[in-house]
Protein backbone atom coordinates (compact mmCIF):
# COMPACT_ATOMS: atom_id res chain seq x y z
CA UNK A 1 0.00 0.00 0.00
CA UNK A 2 1.43 3.86 -0.99
CA UNK A 3 1.68 5.98 2.10
CA UNK A 4 -0.04 9.59 1.35
CA UNK A 5 3.18 11.60 2.19
CA UNK A 6 4.71 9.28 -0.57
CA UNK A 7 1.92 10.50 -3.06
CA UNK A 8 2.27 13.97 -1.72
CA UNK A 9 5.87 13.72 -2.27
CA UNK A 10 5.17 12.82 -5.73
CA UNK A 11 2.25 14.92 -6.49
CA UNK A 12 4.20 17.90 -5.48
CA UNK A 13 6.05 17.80 -8.89
CA UNK A 14 3.00 18.72 -10.39
CA UNK A 15 2.89 22.33 -11.18
CA UNK A 16 -1.08 22.54 -10.81
CA UNK A 17 -1.32 20.34 -7.29
CA UNK A 18 1.58 22.42 -5.81
CA UNK A 19 0.21 25.81 -6.37
CA UNK A 20 -3.49 24.21 -5.22
CA UNK A 21 -1.41 22.95 -2.34
CA UNK A 22 0.28 26.20 -1.19
CA UNK A 23 -2.91 28.15 -1.49
CA UNK A 24 -4.22 25.78 0.97
CA UNK A 25 -1.35 25.54 3.18
CA UNK A 26 -2.16 27.61 6.26
CA UNK A 27 -5.89 26.11 6.12
CA UNK A 28 -3.67 22.61 6.45
CA UNK A 29 -1.35 23.97 9.40
CA UNK A 30 -3.79 25.59 11.27
CA UNK A 31 -6.06 22.03 11.10
CA UNK A 32 -2.93 20.03 12.24
CA UNK A 33 -2.40 22.80 15.02
CA UNK A 34 -5.97 22.58 16.08
CA UNK A 35 -5.76 18.21 15.62
CA UNK A 36 -2.58 18.58 17.91
CA UNK A 37 -4.13 21.18 20.63
CA UNK A 38 -7.27 19.02 20.83
CA UNK A 39 -5.08 15.57 21.35
CA UNK A 40 -2.62 17.22 24.42
CA UNK A 41 -5.99 18.56 26.01
CA UNK A 42 -7.14 14.90 25.65
CA UNK A 43 -10.67 16.23 24.31
CA UNK A 44 -12.50 14.13 21.61
CA UNK A 45 -14.12 16.32 18.86
CA UNK A 46 -17.13 16.32 21.09
CA UNK A 47 -16.35 17.63 23.93
CA UNK A 48 -13.87 20.24 21.97
CA UNK A 49 -16.86 21.19 20.28
CA UNK A 50 -19.04 21.69 23.28
CA UNK A 51 -16.40 23.77 24.60
CA UNK A 52 -16.83 26.12 21.25
CA UNK A 53 -20.35 26.30 21.31
CA UNK A 54 -20.50 23.99 18.32
CA UNK A 55 -20.95 20.66 16.52
CA UNK A 56 -18.58 17.91 16.23
CA UNK A 57 -19.14 17.73 12.61
CA UNK A 58 -17.83 21.13 12.51
CA UNK A 59 -14.53 20.39 14.73
CA UNK A 60 -14.26 17.25 11.92
CA UNK A 61 -14.47 19.99 9.51
CA UNK A 62 -12.12 21.95 10.73
CA UNK A 63 -9.40 19.36 11.53
CA UNK A 64 -9.82 17.36 7.93
CA UNK A 65 -8.83 21.11 6.24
Amino acid sequence: MTKINTLHTKWMQDKAYKEAYDTLEDEFALAATLIEARSRAGLTQGELAERMHTTQSAVARIEGG
